[in-house]
Protein backbone atom coordinates (compact mmCIF):
# COMPACT_ATOMS: atom_id res chain seq x y z
CA UNK A 1 0.00 0.00 0.00
CA UNK A 2 2.61 2.29 0.34
CA UNK A 3 4.23 1.34 -2.46
CA UNK A 4 1.24 2.87 -4.30
CA UNK A 5 0.97 5.86 -2.37
CA UNK A 6 4.41 6.71 -3.38
CA UNK A 7 3.51 6.26 -6.78
CA UNK A 8 0.92 8.28 -6.83
CA UNK A 9 2.58 10.85 -5.14
CA UNK A 10 5.93 11.05 -7.35
CA UNK A 11 3.11 10.83 -10.68
CA UNK A 12 1.72 14.15 -8.66
CA UNK A 13 4.93 15.64 -8.33
CA UNK A 14 6.50 15.21 -12.30
CA UNK A 15 3.09 16.08 -13.43
CA UNK A 16 3.80 19.38 -16.02
CA UNK A 17 0.04 20.30 -16.22
CA UNK A 18 0.04 20.60 -12.48
CA UNK A 19 3.03 22.23 -12.29
CA UNK A 20 1.63 24.72 -15.29
CA UNK A 21 -1.46 25.40 -13.62
CA UNK A 22 0.33 25.88 -9.61
CA UNK A 23 2.65 28.07 -11.66
CA UNK A 24 -0.43 30.18 -13.15
CA UNK A 25 -2.11 30.61 -9.60
CA UNK A 26 1.35 31.94 -8.37
CA UNK A 27 1.90 34.50 -10.76
CA UNK A 28 -1.86 35.61 -9.69
CA UNK A 29 -0.73 36.22 -6.67
CA UNK A 30 -2.18 33.71 -4.74
CA UNK A 31 -0.64 30.82 -2.32
CA UNK A 32 -1.24 27.12 -3.51
CA UNK A 33 -2.15 24.43 -1.21
CA UNK A 34 -2.53 21.52 -3.19
CA UNK A 35 -4.26 18.11 -0.93
CA UNK A 36 -5.68 15.27 -2.05
CA UNK A 37 -7.38 12.76 -0.09
CA UNK A 38 -7.82 9.01 -1.58
CA UNK A 39 -9.25 6.29 -0.43
CA UNK A 40 -7.89 2.81 -1.49
CA UNK A 41 -9.26 -0.74 0.32
CA UNK A 42 -8.04 -3.50 -0.03
CA UNK A 43 -10.10 -7.01 0.73
CA UNK A 44 -8.69 -10.49 0.61
CA UNK A 45 -10.99 -12.53 -1.83
CA UNK A 46 -12.02 -16.08 0.18
CA UNK A 47 -12.23 -19.45 -1.66
CA UNK A 48 -15.54 -19.15 -2.92
CA UNK A 49 -14.80 -15.88 -4.52
CA UNK A 50 -12.05 -17.25 -6.19
CA UNK A 51 -14.02 -20.52 -7.35
CA UNK A 52 -16.75 -17.72 -8.71
CA UNK A 53 -14.50 -15.85 -10.99
CA UNK A 54 -12.58 -19.04 -12.25
CA UNK A 55 -16.40 -20.14 -13.34
CA UNK A 56 -17.14 -22.22 -10.93
CA UNK A 57 -20.07 -20.76 -9.43
CA UNK A 58 -22.05 -21.86 -6.10
CA UNK A 59 -24.54 -20.35 -4.88
CA UNK A 60 -23.44 -18.96 -1.29
CA UNK A 61 -25.78 -17.28 1.46
CA UNK A 62 -25.71 -13.56 1.07
CA UNK A 63 -24.03 -11.66 4.62
CA UNK A 64 -26.14 -9.14 6.09
CA UNK A 65 -24.09 -5.85 7.18
CA UNK A 66 -25.22 -3.99 10.10
CA UNK A 67 -23.98 -0.76 10.94
CA UNK A 68 -24.26 1.05 14.23
CA UNK A 69 -23.67 4.45 14.78
CA UNK A 70 -21.77 4.69 18.01
CA UNK A 71 -21.36 8.81 18.80
CA UNK A 72 -22.56 12.50 17.18
CA UNK A 73 -21.02 14.66 14.96
CA UNK A 74 -20.56 18.16 15.16
CA UNK A 75 -21.19 19.83 12.16
CA UNK A 76 -19.47 23.64 11.32
CA UNK A 77 -21.48 26.27 10.00
CA UNK A 78 -19.18 25.66 6.47
CA UNK A 79 -20.07 21.70 6.95
CA UNK A 80 -23.83 23.12 7.33
CA UNK A 81 -23.89 24.87 4.20
CA UNK A 82 -21.59 22.32 2.07
CA UNK A 83 -24.13 19.85 3.03
CA UNK A 84 -27.09 22.29 1.94
CA UNK A 85 -25.87 22.86 -1.55
CA UNK A 86 -25.69 19.33 -2.25
CA UNK A 87 -29.04 19.47 -1.21
CA UNK A 88 -28.48 17.00 1.76
CA UNK A 89 -30.48 17.92 5.06
CA UNK A 90 -28.89 17.96 7.99
CA UNK A 91 -31.42 17.49 11.22
CA UNK A 92 -31.26 20.00 14.28
CA UNK A 93 -30.45 17.97 16.96
CA UNK A 94 -27.09 17.06 14.98
CA UNK A 95 -25.43 20.19 14.84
Amino acid sequence: MQELGNAINDSLSDSDRIAEAIGEIKQAGYDVFLVLEATIGFNKRDENEEAEEAGETEARPETKRVFESTGKIKFTNQDQRFLRALKIAVDEDLK
